[in-house]
């Protein structure tokens, strides 16, 4: 292995920035994502369990969402400062900002003790770690985008690839306690240890975070604009709007597969454990698809790798339910790796360079920010829709879900096709990586 000592400067802190905004993606969606899988197997019993199990289960997606719906004010809020001030400083706030929220919520009281309080509390603190993760992103891809020289779709793939590897994190570290603890001690108390331990991650991503240098692209002192938010609404409408669309059947199928499919795969008959054991196994391996199918847009380009990924979700999305209604654990397995480990990194591995390509440095934290966001809110409300419409339906057929998954992915084709090729722009330029909006 190279020594790091002897490597020129900028390619140490180009790995610094890499091990920096995978580190603090994991750490990010280790919080953000174990509210999800805890909003799906906990939190309907814990802090909505006055309602009946099924409206349980919509009232707690629907917190879930939330998160979601904070996502593009974190964008707008850490995105001015980060294209006013600098990328390292927000980032620093926002991973501070979510171990926090996510630690208090391993200390709020349950819905029996001090009962609606309970939920409005945690609600309060999953906006807090939605505008957080609304910040954090833009920040992180853009301190390896703009670090890299060259393959800058592998090394802003990072920053996506930690998403995976964090729902690796939360799962274990959920399915572990309630496995040594036992059900009734889980529901009681055990839930809260892996939110508690976030603050032991969180001085672990201080501490590397704090060791990477101001990108070179920011810090050679280009155009500052005043009001970012407002450059990109007023010179880069159609760019945004394309970028939003881009990216949103990934976060639909995102939040179909790493959310929804846990509360409807035990509903279907499968043990909690069966599900989260196979979430796992998908995640992990998404880690893989995610960072390869990056790099080959670095060989081949963005748009044919996003669109494979798209056309392939649309088609998979009509064979996801039967797979799962099966019964067989092998078989949901299979149908979990398939769809989060090989077709959804093929749409979610590029979208790291692509947005950051899509905006000129005066407003790019900004740009790339709201992009992403926008497009991620098909990943907290598409569960809540998705299990609506379940309960709308009394639970008897998800057709309609393989509908809505197949336009999210039509449209996604269409604002692919209305880009061109962005991976050979300079990041460095002045000028936007996509001409300037009619």
């Amino acid at each position: 292995m190279t020594d790091p000592s002897v490597l020129p400067p900028n390619q140490v802190q180009l790995r610094r920035a890499v091990a920096s905004s995978f580190l603090g993606s994991v750490i990010e969606y280790y919080d953000f994502l174990l509210y999800a899988t805890a909003s799906a197997v906990v939190f309907s019993k814990v802090f909505f369990s006055s309602l009946d199990p099924l409206t349980a289960t919509v009232a707690s997606f629907g917190t879930f969402a939330t998160g979601y719906l904070a996502r593009p004010l974190g964008g707008v809020i850490f995105g001015h400062f980060g294209d006013r001030l600098g990328r390292k400083q927000m980032l620093i706030l926002t991973m501070t900002l979510m171990g926090l929220a996510s630690f208090l919520i391993g200390l709020l009281p349950t819905y029996e003790q001090i009962g609606f309080l309970a939920p409005v509390a945690l609600v309060v603190l999953r906006v807090l770690q939605g505008v957080a993760i609304g910040g954090e992103w833009g920040g992180a891809v853009l301190m390896s985008a703009e670090h890299a020289t060259s393959r800058r779709g592998l090394w802003a793939s990072f920053t996506s690839a930690g998403a995976p590897f964090g729902m690796v994190l939360s799962t274990g570290v959920l399915s572990g306690t309630a496995a040594v603890l036992g059900e009734q001690a889980f529901l009681s108390w055990g839930w809260r240890v892996p939110f508690l331990l976030s603050i032991v991650l969180l001085a672990v991503g201080l501490f590397v975070r704090l060791r990477v240098e101001e990108t070179p692209v920011f810090a050679a002192g280009g155009p500052r604009v005043r009001v970012p938010l407002v450059d990109v609404l007023r010179n880069h409408p159609r760019t945004l709007l394309l970028g939003v669309g881009v990216g949103l059947a990934a976060f639909v199928a995102q939040g179909t597969l790493t959310t929804y499919l846990i509360a409807y795969g035990v509903r279907t008959g499968f043990t909690r454990q069966e599900v989260l054991n196979g979430l796992t196994l998908s995640s992990a391996l998404a880690v893989v698809g995610i960072i390869a199918f990056a790099a080959l847009s670095d060989q081949v380009g963005r748009r044919p790798v996003v669109l494979t990924g798209a056309v392939l979700m649309a088609a998979f999305g009509f064979a996801l339910f039967p797979m799962v209604n099966t019964g067989s654990v092998v078989v949901l397995t299979i149908a979990l790796v398939l769809g989060q480990a090989i077709i959804h990194p093929l749409m979610f591995g590029p979208l790291g360079a692509l947005y950051a390509e899509l905006f000129p440095t005066g407003n790019r934290y900004t740009g790339a920010s709201l992009g992403y966001q926008f497009a991620g809110l098909g990943a907290g409300l598409g569960p809540l829709l998705f299990a609506q419409m379940d309960a709308s339906s009394g639970g008897g057929s998800t057709t309609t879900i393989s509908v809505v998954i197949a336009v999210c992915c039509l449209l996604t084709v269409v604002c692919v096709l209305a880009l061109r090729e962005t991976r050979s722009d300079d990041l460095a330029s002045d000028a936007p990586a996509v001409a300037a909006d009619a």
